[in-house]
């Protein structure tokens, strides 16, 4: 990972570090993928889907296969099937999915002091 100069007064190069967190967001924005990657972060192993789903509070099982799909298409999941009867299918973080973790580990300090801060 490259440095950042972020006292640069490029204005191409301020769009193209805006474009890339626009880019991140998109892949990252839905009620579910931050929780659903939390948890393949703090299972440490494959999940089934079936235990993703319960770990998961709250989501319909619709709505948790079209995040997987997205998070899988976008390289942050992986999804293995087993041929065996009935098929076991497991999710895991990708190497990219795995590459999230400073980020999310930094949102969560983030959001501890944005609360701090708001209590003061």
């Amino acid at each position: 990972m490259a440095d950042r100069d972020w006292q640069c007064e490029s204005p191409e190069q301020q769009l193209v570090w805006a474009a890339a967190t626009s880019e991140a967001l998109r892949v990252l924005e839905g009620k579910w993928k931050i929780v659903i990657i939390f948890q393949l972060f703090a299972a440490k192993e494959p999940l089934r889907f079936s235990e993703l789903e319960r770990r998961v509070a709250g989501v319909n099982q619709k709505m948790l296969i079209q995040q997987l799909k997205e998070l899988e298409k976008d390289g942050i999941v992986t999804r293995t099937i087993y041929p065996q009867v009935p098929p076991r299918v497991e999710y895991a973080l990708s190497a990219m999915g795995l590459a999230l973790g400073p980020s999310i580990e930094a949102l969560i300090d983030w959001t501890f002091m944005r609360r701090e801060a708001s209590e003061s």
